[in-house]
Order: structure tokens, then sequence, then C-alpha cells
């Protein structure tokens, strides 16, 4: 049975037509749109993967590589069950910064012209075989069919239709984020129609040449050779090498990489897709082994590649062969127009713009330039695809156009990895990787291609003059290539440093969190962008894309401060990486509306930024990254209602944060200090904070200041925050709280009052007995006036009196002084004399009746100068002094000695009571701990001691040396000798 070449032809175009309808319907709201948006559409639009290559090609590469063809889909597979950690990153990538090609991804990446450069030129080298692979296959079905040759005018026909339906339904928009619903409509029907055709071919194969499944097991069990040619060939290292070339020809190859991220206008869609798209190539490849058994029954005269149409031939059902033929002109058609139409966005992006912007006439059209422009790109590529199909005469089968060009998509694995998981690499390792990998790939495979007849048995005679024996050539490339694209990207990484540039992209690629964006805009209003970018877009573009990002952000072309005007410039510069690429669309924005990177508050308006951006996006939120930035207001409000004071500050000392505590302890909104540096702030707290900041230390306690004329005591903690980069030695900032310590220290003050109170209690017999004795001594003189005032002269007798008078004021004058309840604040701190306080508490605790028989040995240097305060030292000193009387027996010593010690004043007081047991020396400073009976003690004495001695920077422990008695040593900070107030 032979078909008309002319019949084929007409069949050919009445198909292309209706694909044309299918598309102008989609496009035109005749489909509904929950058909066109449904996630089951998208996935069979990923379908483009299953080339002619799959359709007629798989049989014949399962002919020779048996088991190993599943690889081919197996690769995909698994790159679809990790696509929640591989393509869904590079999906967000793609959506949130334009990027509408692989190129345009590894250029945000690595940075600068020279990477979309050399990708864009090497994946059009390495594409151009596989293009002129496809009309290969149309040409050749066509010479199977009509049993004649084809003529080049009907491969050249075919391309021109092709050139149109690209250029109509693929090049409609010119940005990611106007998608091509015909588009995409079309090639999902494509590849149901692919489905459909092998589908039928096989089941048509199992049932009328082999009568059944039965029939095809009884050939089978007779033909045990042909199982056993299936499993040879898997056992080879063409197994591994077809499932890593298709693992990343999933996501790297053009077509692929353009319908799965570009195309995509539903992110929840690819969750679908994960598990639906590798059904599909499941059913597509359930007939590939009984349409070869069935052409082998039949000895077919025709390649192994097109068996399935020999297969209808034979068993003369031309409708079937019409099917069969219209699902590889499927496979062909749908390939070649999402190809050439994400090379078009490449070369269009990387290619012309870079060398053609500055040159743009701003009073031409830029969107009509740019649209015709990538039109005649898709007809160029298409033309040097065509060209390369009349250059090159194949002899090897279809799978060998389709893996040189998979061994070329793959050398861009080791920089899409990195890209995604280390930010460590540069753009120099990555094109030194590049370039070293495309090399080999080219000796290895493209030379003998083009200089040997396209015979890919020349390579087997390179790689075996080389040493490589046993193993297959595509092993062979595929190790080499990589290995060497490999080296050299981790080494030349590893000895280059990252652009500050690159460093920003990194972080970008490898979490989903939004970046802090550094910098100020220069333009003062959204006006100042339309001019400026009206010079090279022209005025209509730039009026264009300014009005769209200020609708985005739902902002007026009034709105003009820092903050917006940073949302509006980043907005603005994702929405060009759509329309010129990211390397364009940077160099536009930032050769004429810079960033001002040194801006005294850039960091707090870039947060302020990001925080609106969170805020106006929050409604589109889903999932976890709605759970996220739930956590996000969480954390955000506990650190607002933080009972502490938080003050965040920028590295060039710009407030950050100021939380409500913080307003509440300075009086100063958060809205006023966040606008300026901490040097701005109102009085005491631009010198309090800058000071602390300024120092190396991390904590201060108990500062002192006045706060609205009001006496405060406050203690500051500081701690650095590390920048998100992670560079070693470099922070963002530093973080300071701020605690409000004045009712504590009001409390502290009453409960020493309360104590000396407490404690002159307990001297009250003492005292009434000593004023006693001069008031007896007093009555006494008086009496002897009145009996001998003759006798005695007056003065003598009236010196007596102010003796006795003196002596009872110095009483009272201790008392008193003792007393007295007194705020502390830092004033009231000198330098004193640490013997002198000794000699007032000895006074003080030998009123007290049981102190009466004991004998206090003071042996302390003086002078023995301190900064402290002279009342609460004496406070120490009676504590302690009068525990130690409680324990001591009539006539025992205490001794209290005291002398300078490296900078320090040491001294110790000690008794020969029964002493503190080892388990209480830890707590006996613990508040309300006491060892002493019920009723005899608070445990407050000794804590108040220990606070006291810490707020002076001193400190307070038991000798545990000492067994006989108890020994407690307290240590302070020495002063200057000659500063010892009189």
């Amino acid at each position: 049975m032979e078909i008309e070449s002319w019949v084929l032809f007409l069949v050919a175009l009445t198909y292309l037509g209706l694909l044309f309808l299918i598309a102008y319907s989609a496009d035109n709201g005749l489909l509904p749109a929950q058909l066109i948006e449904h996630p089951a559409v998208y996935a069979l639009s990923l379908g483009v993967y299953a080339t002619s290559w799959t359709f007629y090609g798989s049989v014949g590469l399962a002919n020779s590589s048996g088991l190993a063809f599943l690889t081919i889909y197996l690769g995909l597979t698994a790159a679809f069950l990790l696509g929640p950690f591989l393509l869904k990153p590079i999906l967000r990538l793609c959506r949130e910064y334009q990027l509408s090609s692989v190129a345009d991804l590894l250029a945000f990446r690595y940075g600068g012209r020279a990477t979309g450069f050399v990708v864009t030129v090497f994946l059009l080298i390495g594409i151009l075989p596989y293009i002129s692979l496809q009309i290969h296959a149309v040409t050749r079905s066509i010479q199977v069919l009509a049993n004649e040759t084809a003529s080049n005018l009907l491969a050249l026909a075919f391309c021109l239709i092709i050139v149109g339906f690209a250029v109509l339904f693929g090049a409609r928009h010119l940005t990611p984020r106007e998608k091509h619903s015909g588009l995409v409509v079309a090639i999902a029907f494509e590849s149901a129609v692919k489905l459909v055709a092998l589908l039928t071919a096989g089941f048509f194969a199992v049932t009328q040449v082999f009568g059944g499944f039965s029939g095809l097991q009884s050939w089978v069990d007779s033909n045990p050779q042909e199982l056993q040619a299936l499993y040879e060939p898997a056992s080879t290292s063409l197994w591994s090498t077809l499932l890593l070339l298709a693992f990343g020809a999933a996501f790297l190859l053009p077509r692929q990489y353009h319908m799965t991220f570009v195309e995509n206008q539903k992110p929840s869609s690819l969750n679908t897709a994960y598990w639906l798209f590798p059904l599909y190539l499941l059913l597509l490849n359930l007939p590939i082994f009984p349409i070869l058994w069935a052409g082998k029954q039949l000895s077919l005269q025709v390649s192994p590649d097109f068996y399935v149409l020999g297969v209808a031939m034979v068993l003369d059902k031309g409708w079937l062969a019409l099917l069969i033929y219209i699902g590889g002109l499927s496979a062909a058609s749908a390939m070649m127009i999402v190809t050439t139409l994400a090379l078009s966005y490449m070369c269009l992006n990387q290619l012309l713009l870079p060398v053609s912007i500055a040159t743009n006439n701003p009073d031409t059209n830029l969107y009509r330039r740019l649209l015709w422009s990538k039109r005649l790109i898709i007809a160029a590529i298409i033309a040097a695809g065509y060209a390369f199909y009349l250059v090159i005469e194949l002899n090897e089968g279809l799978a060998s156009l389709g893996l040189i060009s998979f061994v070329a998509a793959i050398q861009l694995l080791p920089g899409v990895i990195g890209l995604l998981f280390w930010t460590r690499a540069t753009q120099a390792g990555f094109l030194t990787g590049l370039l070293g990998g495309a090399t080999v790939w080219f000796v290895l495979l493209v030379a003998p291609l083009l200089f040997d007849a396209a015979s890919i048995s020349s390579v087997e005679k390179l790689t075996r003059s080389l040493g490589f024996k046993g193993i297959d050539v595509w092993s062979i490339a595929t190790f080499c290539s990589l290995t060497v694209n490999c080296f050299f990207y981790t080494l030349v990484s590893l000895l280059t440093e990252p652009s500050a540039e690159e460093q920003d992209a990194a972080q970008a690629c490898v979490s989903d969190a939004l970046r802090p964006l550094s910098g100020l805009v220069i333009a003062r209003s959204p006006v100042e962008y339309v001019n400026q970018l009206a010079q090279l877009l022209g005025r209509e573009a730039a009026e264009k894309e300014v009005q769209g990002a200020l609708d985005e952000l739902n902002m007026t072309d009034t709105q003009g401060n820092a903050a917006e005007l940073r949302l509006l410039h980043e907005r603005l510069e994702r929405n060009l990486s759509g329309l010129l690429g990211p390397t364009v669309a940077r160099l536009t924005l930032r050769g004429n509306l810079q960033l001002n990177q040194a801006g005294d508050h850039a960091l707090t308006e870039s947060l302020r930024a990001m925080e609106t951006r969170l805020q106006t996006s929050r409604v589109q939120m889903r999932g976890m990254t709605k759970e996220l930035d739930d956590l996000r207001l969480y954390l955000r409000g506990v650190l607002h209602e933080l009972p502490l004071g938080v003050c965040s500050v920028g590295p060039k000392g710009e407030v950050l944060i100021w939380n409500q505590a913080m307003q509440t302890i300075s009086g100063i909104s958060d809205t006023v200090a966040t606008r300026g540096k901490l040097l701005e702030l109102a009085d005491p707290w631009n010198q309090l904070l800058e000071d602390f900041s300024a120092s190396s230390e991390r904590h201060q306690f108990k500062l002192h200041t006045s706060v609205d004329g009001s006496n405060k005591t406050f203690n500051f903690h500081k701690s650095s925050v590390q920048s998100p980069a992670g560079t070693a030695g470099s922070t963002a900032g530093q973080v300071i709280l701020v605690e409000d310590r004045t009712n504590i220290d009001l409390l502290e003050s009453e409960l020493a009052h309360s104590e000396r109170l407490a404690s002159i209690g307990r001297l009250a017999a003492g005292v009434a007995h000593e004023i006693g004795n001069p008031l007896t001594g007093i009555a006494s003189i008086a009496q002897n006036l009145e009996y001998n005032s003759e006798q005695v002269s007056p003065g003598e007798n009236s010196s007596d009196i102010l003796q006795q008078v003196d002596r009872i004021n110095a009483i009272v004058k201790s008392l008193l002084t003792f007393a007295r309840n007194e705020p502390s604040v830092g004033d009231d701190r000198e330098v004193i004399d640490l013997a002198e306080c000794v000699e007032q508490a000895i006074q003080l605790v030998s009123l007290a009746e049981q102190a009466k028989n004991l004998k206090f040995d003071v042996m302390v240097e003086s002078p023995l100068p301190v900064h402290a305060n002279a009342r609460q030292m004496v406070q120490v000193f009676v504590n302690l002094l009068s525990n130690a009387s409680d324990v001591s027996k009539s006539g025992e010593p205490i001794v209290i000695s005291g002398s300078p010690v490296d900078n320090r004043a040491v001294l110790t007081i000690r008794d020969y009571g029964p002493g503190v047991a080892p388990d209480d020396q830890n707590r006996i400073f613990e508040p309300f701990y006491t060892t002493k009976s019920v009723g005899q003690g608070t445990g407050l004495g000794l804590s108040l001691v220990y606070s006291l001695l810490k707020d002076h920077a001193g400190n307070i422990r038991v000798d545990p040396s000492i067994k006989n008695g108890c020994c407690f040593e307290l240590t302070l900070p020495l002063a200057q000798m000659q500063s010892i107030q009189s």
C-alpha cells in the first residue's frame, strides 16, 4: 500500500490548520478558561518532550539498546519525582524574576553579559541537530508512506508552516507574564494525538500481527533471543548514561524549560504534573516493544525507526497509517515550534539587545521592534535547522542526533545544580567549566558528524584509539565532557571570589525568603523614571512600563517616598527582565537610575519596602508561604510587645527597629526613631545608645540618667547581627536591649532601708544604754553644780557637760546616717576609705547587747580607697559584723583585715563560731534563705550584701578553706588614693 505524497501534504496542511484553529480559539476566549488553565492541559503540554525521536526513534533505540531506551523516560521521571526540590525552586525564580529562558536563569545567577552570550550560542549549536532531526523524521515518514524520495520542497513547506504558527501563536507576547494560552492548548492537543496514535498502532500490532496477547506471548517464548537482546544493553554503561541525560533534559532543554516554567499559569499545576506527566510517558511507551516485535515478525524492509509506519502499511490500513503520520507530524511540529520560541527569547535577550539597546531610537515603538526581531529570529533558527538538514546526511538513526543535543544540554547541569545549592560558585567557574565541557562535546560528537559523513561510528573509532574499549560512545562523551566541566567549575569557583552582585543573586536562588534590598533610589519620583527610561526605551514604552509597575504595586505617580520608589525600582527591574532579559534590564536601570548604596537610611527604607511588599502580597500567599508569613507576623508581634526595649541598628548606625517598650522607656515614637541614626535621637538617648553601641562592652549595668526630670536606672545589653550573606567578619548591625530597672532599684532601696531599721531595732537596747550613760553623767554634773556651785568652776562643769552631749550626738548621728532612706543614684558615689566604713560599722554593731563582750580586731590598711556609696558600704559591714556577733561567744574575737591586691581591695571578716555548712555556702546569698532558727532571721541580710557589692562591681564569697568558724571575703575595685574626699 502506498499513499500519494500530495495526499500526505494535504493531510499535514489540514492538521496544522486544525492546530491554528485550536490555538486561535484558546487565545480569543472561544474555549472555556477552566479548560485552558486545567492542570491536565499543562501536564499534557509538557509532552513536547516526546519528539519524533520518541514517536519514531524509540522503536529504533529499543532495537539497538534494548531496555536501556526506557531510561530516556525514567530519567525524566526521576527529575519530576524530585520536583519539589528541583523544579519548584526554578519555577519560583522564573516567575519572581521574569526569567524567560535557561540562558536568562544562568545569566541572572552568574551575572554579566558573558554568561548569557556563551549559554545561548552553545545551545544554538547544540539544538540545531535536534531541529534538523524533526525535519528529517517528517520527510522520511513521507518517503516510507509514498515509497518515493521526499522532495526538499516538502521539507521547506513544512518549515514555512512551522514558522507561521510559531510567529502567530508563539510570538504574540514579549514577556513571561503574558502566557501563550493558544500555544499551550495546541501543544497539549498534539500530545494527546501522539498518545492515541501510538496506542492505536500498538493495539493493531498485537491483535492483527500476533492475533492477541497470547499470540504475542507465544512469539516471545519461541524467540528467546529477542528478550536476551533487550537485557544485554541494559547491563552496560549506556543505561546510566541515558538515565543521566534524560534527567538533565527534563528541565535543561530549551523547550522543556519554556513549557515547564515560562508557560506555567498556576504554580499548583506543577503538583499535578509531578505524577501525570510521567504517567503520560509510561502510556506512550507501552506499545514500543509490541511494535518492534511486530516489525520483526513481518520482516519489514524499513529502518526500525519507522516500524510503526511499516506495520500499518503491511496491514493495509490507510487510515491507521495517516493517524500515525499525523502523530509523527505532531511530535516534530511541537518540538520545532516550542524550541524555536525558547531559542528566540535567548537570542533576543542575550545576543541582540545587549548590543542594540543603546542605539535604540526613542521615537520608535520598542514593542513593535522587539516583536519583529523575535519573529525574524524564529524564522532564522528554523532556516538554520533546515540548512543543517540539507548538509547532514543521517546514516545512524534518529536517536543519534537527539542524543547529541542531550549531551549538549547536560553541560548546563553543574551550573543549575550550583545555582540552587552552592552559593560559592562564581561566573568564572561556570564559564570555564561550560567551555571545557562544550569543547569535549564538540570534538567527540559534533566534529565527526560534520567531517565524516555523519558517521557516529567514526567517533567510536576515535575513542577506541584513545583507549576506551567496550564502552559506548555516548557514555564516553558524557563522562569526559561532564568531568572536565565539573572539575573546572569547582576549581575556578574556589579560586575566584564572587562579586557582590553574584552573592546577592546566589542568596535569591537558594532561599525562598525575600531578600533585604540594599540602597536608596536616587530618582525622586515615578515621573523621573519615565523621563530616564524614555531615553533608551522611548516615551511610549517607558510610560507603559512605569505605569504597569505602579498598577501592580497599587501606587500612583505622585508617590515618591524612598520606600515606595525602592519598590518601584525593584518591580521595574523584574518586569524589564522579562521584556529585555536580566542583563539588559539591570544595565538599563543601573545605568540611568542607580541605587545609592551608601545612603544613610538605605537599609531602613529597604526593610520598610520589604514589609510593604509582604503586606500587599499576603492575599496571594498559599500553603507553606502563608504559614511562614503568619510565623513572621507572630514573631514580629512578640518582638513588638516584648517587655524589654529593643533597638536594632544597621551597619551605619541607622535605627531599624524600635519596639513598643522602647517607645515607652524613651518617649520617642518608632516613626521618629527609625527615620535617622542613633545620634539623631533626642537627649539623652542619642549619647547613651551611641556610646554603648561604640563601646567594646556587651553589657552595662545600672546606668543612671535623668529622663524628663526623673532619675532613671537602666541595664544595657547588645549583640552583633551577622549579615545575610554570611561573609566572615561581616555584620549587618547590632541589637540593643534596654531594661528599665528604676522600680527595681526603688524596691531594693526600700529593702535596704527596712533592713537598716531592723538592725536599729536590734540595737535599740544597746542604744538606750549608751545614751543613758552620758545622760547619767550630765545629771551628776548638774547635781554637783547645785550643791558645789562655789567649789567647782562653771567652766569645768560646762566642759564635762559638752563632752557627754557630744557623745550622745555621735551616737544619734550614726543612727540617723545609717537609717536614712534616700534613693541611690549614680552621682552619690565617691571615693571613700573602706577603713573608715569598717570603723563606723563597728561603732554601730557595738551598741548591741550581744556585742558588748566581743573583741573586734581591725587590721585594715588605711587608706583603702574605693569608688562607692559610703552608706551602702557601712550597711554591708554592719550586716556581716552583726551576723558574726550573733554566732560568737563572749570574749571571742572577730577579725577584720583588708589590703589592696592587684588593683582590688580585699577584706575578710572572720569569726570563730560554728561556721557555715558546705551545702549552705552556695545558697546563703539567696533571698530568704537563712540558717538561723525560725523568727531569728529573714534571710535578706546576706542577699542584700551580695546585691550591693555586685552593684559596685564587687564580689563576696565564703572561704571554704576555713574549718574553724567562718570567713567572708569581699573584693571591690580600687580607686585612686588622692581622690578620697575629706
